[in-house]
């Protein structure tokens, strides 16, 4: 079974105490997790659970944004600093505390697949990078310099102090099921191994459910894609991007494997998870390509395929809320000047490379 090291690949050195048990599984258990399934099955499960509750993560980001936008709450919008996809990276971060850190390892004790799932694929498909490069790129082509600036520090400090909150009250909520368990003297250990989903005859039905769930999902949103494309209402963008949504969970996936590798065979620079930098750099090069193509062509077809990608795709192909967790496991190491260095390093390769793809041609 695949391991929750290769997730959350974070090496040794800026593994916050937070995360430490969160993330590293017992050799044994991995062992027995190994002669349990075949490797190509084990990746097969992944795919599934990744793109299933990717669709779910492009689902939830796109009603925050219409809860907090200018059509109900009137919070966020593309001109401002609270841009429109703060709220789902927000909400993403605060549940990375939770799901991703602080129960991560009782997540997994009940299946490595589900925590795959659910901070991979639906937390960082919830969470993305580029709409908040983009929206201040978008500034910057308007001359509004001083905000794009102040919209980095703000989306940096909101996210950090959203996986913090998270961090908390995960503990908190730990510590009172700690101590209710111990005014009852019920344990947890057996019921939790009446819940672990760790052999064949159990993973299957699980298995048989999803890939019943994925074809539902996929088959609903080509149908109503196929209604609505030609009115160029903001639904095709969104049926669309659950289409092309689970192929950009997946890429993340393997490029995660990067992390924690450092560069050559020396493995330089080992701190730096070059594996979501990749994927954030490469997303957000992706995402103003097609943001200049938009405003060169100007047509509806162009605009419902070009922001159904970057909805879809793009949006699950980067990710805020691992960026927020390795930030902050490096905050709390022994080196805290690595999380200001790769955060400044993501954010200057991202929103140069933004500056030369859209804004000098826009």
């Amino acid at each position: 079974m695949t391991t929750i090291s290769v997730v959350t690949p974070l090496p040794e050195e800026i593994i916050s105490p937070l995360s430490t048990d969160a993330i590293v599984c017992s050799k044994d258990k991995k062992q027995d997790d190994k002669e349990r399934l075949p490797k190509l099955l084990d990746c097969a499960f992944c795919l599934i659970h990744l793109a299933v509750f990717g669709i779910l993560g492009v689902l939830t980001r796109y009603v925050l944004q219409k809860l907090f936008g200018p059509g109900v709450a009137v919070l966020t919008n593309d001109e401002n600093i609270l841009y429109l996809d703060l709220p789902s990276n927000m909400v993403g971060s605060f549940l990375m505390g939770w799901w991703g850190i602080v129960f991560k390892a009782d997540i997994s004790s009940v299946s490595d697949y589900l925590a795959i799932g659910l901070t991979t694929g639906y937390l960082g498909s919830l969470t993305t990078f580029s709409g908040w490069d983009q929206n201040m790129l978008d500034l910057v082509v308007d001359g509004h310099w001083v905000l794009a600036v102040l919209g980095f520090l703000v989306g940096l400090f909101l996210a950090a102090y959203s996986v913090i909150f998270g961090i908390e009250t995960a503990k908190c909520f730990r510590w009172l099921l700690t101590r209710r368990n111990a005014c009852t003297g019920s344990g947890t250990p057996s019921s939790s191994s009446n819940w672990r989903v760790d052999s064949f005859k159990r993973h299957l039905p699980v298995m048989v459910v999803l890939i019943l769930m994925l074809g539902l999902l996929w088959g609903v949103c080509g149908a109503l894609l196929r209604k609505e494309f030609s009115s160029g209402s903001s639904g095709a963008q969104l049926w669309l991007a659950c289409l092309v949504g689970p192929p950009g969970v997946w890429i993340r996936w393997f490029l995660a494997r990067l992390n924690g590798r450092g560069l050559g065979r020396a493995g330089l620079f080992k701190w730096v998870p070059f594996g979501t930098l990749a994927a954030n750099v490469s997303e957000f090069c992706i995402m103003a390509a097609l943001s200049t193509v938009k405003k060169a062509v100007n047509s509806q077809t162009c605009d419902i395929v070009a922001s159904g990608i970057q909805l879809g795709f793009l949006g699950c192909l980067s990710t805020l809320s691992a960026f927020i967790a390795e930030f902050n496991a490096m905050r709390e190491s022994k080196h805290p000047w690595r999380a200001y260095a790769y955060a400044l390093i993501t954010v200057c390769i991202s929103f140069g490379l933004g500056i030369l793809v859209y804004s000098v041609p826009v």
